[in-house]
């Protein structure tokens, strides 16, 4: 079986917080699977959609990443 590879993404350390206490008690065993797992979903659902990102998406999307403390 090939040997799987990874890299490191920097998140800041209240969202780090933040999620490890949101999947207490869930089937994530941490805090890099749950967000693999968010990320997988994200990525499939606009695959699956095969449109461009609109003006609004993208603002949609921004305000995603700002509630998750992504962007300032």
């Amino acid at each position: 079986m090939p040997k799987r590879r990874y890299t490191t993404i920097s998140i800041p350390i209240p969202l780090y917080e933040r999620v490890k206490k949101m999947i207490e008690g869930t089937g994530f065993s941490s805090v890099s699977d749950y967000v693999t797992y968010v990320l997988r979903e994200l990525v499939a659902s606009y695959e699956e959609s095969k449109l461009d990102f609109t003006r609004e998406d993208e603002e949609r999307i921004k305000r995603r990443l700002r509630a998750l403390g992504y962007l300032d």
